[in-house]
């Protein structure tokens, strides 16, 4: 099967217009840079837009350590196998999250969390993708027994949509991972 790739190139902060225009100078003001991932997305402003608002919300508001939402990112990306967004939430976590590398480590190579309340942060979000939003009774009684709360629950959801866009977003452009993020680059294990 051939993989659709969308011919749209991505804009930049020379070529974009309008509300594209700013989300870009936007991003370039608060970041330094336009992430490439951006740029793709400012092909639909109103995709970029509602990206940007849910992830600025995501990390305000969650009630998760940067550390955190750093692992919840990163588990949605391994589950969509997106490997822009595993090289970026890697950087991200170990150079200003400070998320535990080993917690960043076990995430990329599928392995076990050895840390608690990161194994159980870890195991409800991807329960909520597996499932597709059905958790049982007891997935989120362990996820409350790990001291989290009913309302993260709800956290969980606004980052799975966020990431999904996203990370969809990479899969139709191919997008190239940005040089900063290079030294995290990650690759879709082979199956067997």
């Amino acid at each position: 099967m051939t993989k659709y790739r969308s011919p749209l190139a991505a804009r930049t902060l020379d070529t974009a217009e309008g509300e594209a225009a700013e989300l870009l100078a936007g991003a370039q003001k608060a970041t330094g840079m336009v992430p490439n991932i951006y740029g793709v997305m400012a092909n639909s402003p109103g995709l970029l837009a509602t990206y940007l608002d849910g992830y600025k919300r995501f990390r305000s508001g969650s009630g998760f350590s940067s550390g955190e939402q750093e692992a919840v990112f990163l588990t949605i990306s391994r589950h969509h196998e997106c490997d822009y967004c595993m090289a970026a939430h890697s950087f991200i976590g170990d150079n200003m999250s400070k998320t535990p590398v080993e917690v960043t480590d076990a995430i990329r190579d599928d392995q076990p969390i050895a840390d608690e309340s990161y194994a159980a942060l870890v195991a409800m979000t991807r329960t909520l993708l597996e499932t597709h939003g059905h958790p049982s009774e007891s997935d989120v009684a362990a996820f409350r027994e790990a001291g989290y709360t009913d309302a993260q629950v709800l956290e969980l959801v606004l980052a799975v949509a966020v990431k999904t866009i996203s990370n969809w977003s990479n899969h139709l452009f191919a997008t190239p991972v940005d040089e900063v993020f290079a030294s995290h680059r990650w690759v879709v294990p082979e199956t067997i």
